[in-house]
């Protein structure tokens, strides 16, 4: 061979740029978070009962990596799991344990409801060190597209630009409204904006979204954080020929979807919308397949980026009318901490895993925040607490050894908790191997329900696992007692260490709780500058702590209330805090040895501002600070409360104002109000003295809820 070509041909590489055995790049992510998909509405997770839904795309690209049947969301609900995955941070360590939030506590509903939740965070901080800024930090470009719910709603701050997006697009795509699910389907007209692709299905903007992300960043190493809305409500599809399908497949009518209380995955236009997200999948790993790497010549962009795909909570099995899907044979779904409510599809691919391996080892979305930061070599932010392990020895080693995953401190994880104090659940779960516990909090004199319910899910050897009772039907916390009470303990112990917060009575429920006739009662409030002080009575139960709930923009659009800790003075029975800068309304919560919660003033659960009801630091409170005054003007002694005699004899004078003739007796035009005919006891059409005085005497009574003959202002806003 001529040397000199040779040298040419050389040169000529050298001029061109990388050579085609170039070092790899940085590798790219992309988390796709799906929004409520269920463990069993993908076909390769099929066991027990066959799914009806067809997801080819999906469980093919499962065999390309690892795919996990023990995965985990960190929280039941959709919020929750977005912000701790985003964050890392438990959702119990971070006060954001459901959606929505930042809101005062109150019960569901007033007099019948045995607990409330906690008062719980209405977002993620913003100043939150998230996984896209400690990538950022390692050279990488963002991109966010499709859901966000991070906040306390979908536009609320913070939003994805504000903590580490470069790119973010949050288009409904498919997913907005129909009017009418059995009409306005998608068509082939060039101006329809969902119009039919060459395959007959709908475009999907927020799919759509993404892919523009990869066009314009393919050259950069990339994070795509790709959360979609599908398959959350509403049920319904864009695509009739995939509606028609289903229909024919199940044998249904769709103008008359199953109730909630039929079992088994029945519903047409749910399974129509997991085909549809399979689809939209397919076209993402699609692209990767067929896209040539900028970064790394004569490469696919597949054979460096990794690619996590999972759920943000389990299954919804369905709304008030209809049913939606069925985790079966996982007990329940979405906003239970049961596996049905948790455990979630997890297939992780990339370069450097291997191929068509399936495991049972326990991982959770909490992982993805250090797995990733080693995958990419991102440093851990300096001071960040991560409740995460990082899975990347486990997946680029043995997907199927449950000892590669361990805590910072080097030990073995077998332990996971959820924490979910709300709605009909109320209830945290650990997870210590085989075993799993729930704790219920909702038990007392609650029949059906008990404190504490014990599941062995595996029976374990080396790293084969046996199925056992993934259903959680057999409760074993009676006949292993020890178990329960140690897995007890050190539920409590995780829970204490990240200070989470608990459910508490409601002292207006209208059954029987042992101690509600103890609960505690707010006497009166003062506020000097930015220290407020709260008066209290102690009624025969010791109180145990004390809370600030406070707003910075009351009446705004997007309320958002907070908590601090107050601090308890139990020899002068005073509760003193300091306004943080810049609050507006604020309200205070007592909760007793017995658990109770007294708040003042008396908060109602509403759609509406709650600062209506608080305090205001200009004062002018609406409803709180009236009833402190009312209690001022008929308070004689000064001690913060209104005896009967006291409260009666600030409306004696009515009497003289009313008796124009001064004859000693009102009659009924003198006093011309109802109240006459129930105080004429003798029906003489007069009232005396005694007479008028017992209108207030039984208004008195009213008021005076824990009959102890003194009524507060917490009494009378109530």
């Amino acid at each position: 061979m001529n040397y000199r070509i040779v040298l040419v041909l050389l040169v000529s590489f050298a001029f061109l740029g990388e050579p085609v055995d170039a070092e790899q790049p940085k590798p790219n992510v992309i988390l796709m978070l799906t929004d409520d998909l269920g463990w069993q509405d993908l076909k390769c997770y099929d066991i027990d009962e066959p799914s009806p839904m067809e997801t080819p795309n999906l469980d093919a690209f499962a065999k390309k990596g690892v795919m996990f049947w023990q995965a985990y969301s960190p929280a039941p609900t959709c919020a929750p799991s977005r912000c701790a995955i985003m964050s890392g941070n438990h959702p119990a360590r971070a006060q954001k344990t459901h959606v929505v939030g930042g809101a005062p506590p109150t019960p569901h509903n007033q007099k019948g409801s045995r607990m409330m939740d906690p008062w719980y965070s209405g977002r993620m901080p913003e100043d939150e060190f998230t996984l896209a800024l400690a990538l950022k930090q390692n050279g990488y470009v963002t991109g966010h597209s499709g859901k966000w719910h991070i906040a306390i709603d979908h536009h609320a701050f913070p939003q994805p630009t504000d903590v580490g997006f470069d790119y973010s697009r949050s288009d409904r795509g498919v997913q907005t409204g129909m009017k009418d699910r059995l009409s306005g389907f998608a068509t082939d007209a060039v101006d329809d904006p969902f119009r039919l692709d060459e395959n007959g299905y709908p475009l999907d903007q927020t799919n759509q979204d993404a892919l523009t992300f990869l066009q314009e960043n393919k050259d950069k190493p990339f994070f795509l954080y790709y959360a979609t809305w599908l398959v959350h409500s509403p049920i319904q599809t864009r695509c009739k020929a995939l509606l028609d399908k289903y229909v024919d497949k199940l044998g249904v009518d769709p103008r008359h979807t199953v109730t909630r209380e039929t079992a088994g995955q029945l519903n047409p236009y749910y399974c129509a919308m997991v085909e549809m997200l399979d689809y939209y999948s397919g076209q993402l790993f699609d692209y990767l397949d067929e896209t040539d790497d900028p970064r790394w010549p004569g490469h696919k962009l597949s054979e460096n980026t990794y690619v996590i795909f999972t759920s943000d909570n389990g299954g919804m099995e369905g709304g008030p009318k209809e049913r939606y899907t069925d985790n079966n044979p996982l007990d329940r779904g979405k906003i239970s901490a049961k596996e049905g409510g948790t455990r979630v599809p997890l297939f992780i691919v990339g370069p450097g895993i291997q191929p068509g391996v399936q495991s049972d080892v326990m991982v959770n979305g909490l992982d993805f925040y250090p797995t990733i930061l080693a995958l990419t070599g991102s440093s851990k932010p300096s001071d960040k607490h991560l409740d995460g392990c990082d899975l990347s020895q486990l997946l680029l080693n043995d997907p199927t050894n449950p000892a590669l995953v361990k805590h910072a401190d080097g030990t073995t994880r077998d332990t996971m908790m959820w924490h979910f104090p709300h709605g009909v659940a109320l209830e945290s779960t650990i997870r210590i191997g085989d075993y799993k516990l729930i704790r219920n909090y909702d038990h007392v004199n609650n029949d059906g329900t008990d404190e504490l319910e014990l599941f062995q899910l595996y029976q374990t050897s080396g790293n084969q696992q046996q199925r056992v009772d993934i259903e959680e039907a057999k409760n074993l916390a009676a006949a292993m007692p020890e178990r329960a009470e140690a897995m007890n303990q050190r539920l409590t112990e995780i829970l204490t260490e990240m200070n989470a917060s608990y459910p508490s009575y409601n002292p207006d429920y209208l059954g029987d709780l042992p101690g509600k006739q103890n609960v505690c009662t707010v006497l009166s409030h003062k506020k000097q500058g930015n220290e407020v002080a709260f008066r209290y009575q102690e009624n025969g139960a010791k109180l145990a702590r004390a809370d600030l709930i406070y707003t910075l923009n009351g009446g705004d659009r997007d309320e958002e209330w907070f908590r601090k800790p107050a601090t308890i003075l139990q020899d002068k029975n005073l509760v003193s805090v300091k306004l943080p800068p810049a609050t507006t309304h604020y309200v205070i919560n007592l909760i007793d040895e017995n658990n109770f919660l007294r708040s003042y003033p008396d908060i109602k659960k509403t759609n509406k501002s709650y600062s209506s009801q608080a305090l205001s630091v200009t004062g002018n409170p609406k409803a709180g600070s009236q009833s402190s005054a009312s209690i001022a003007e008929k308070d004689a002694d000064n001690d913060g409360r209104v005896s009967q005699q006291e409260y009666i004899n600030h409306f004696a004078g009515g009497f003289d104002r009313k008796d124009k003739n001064q004859d000693g007796v009102l009659t009924p035009s003198e006093h011309a109000h109802p109240s006459f005919t129930i105080a004429d006891t003798d029906e003489d059409q007069r009232l005396t003295r005694a007479e008028f005085a017992s209108i207030f005497k039984r208004q008195f009574e009213r008021m005076d809820r824990d009959k102890n003959g003194f009524i507060t202002a917490d009494e009378i806003n109530r």
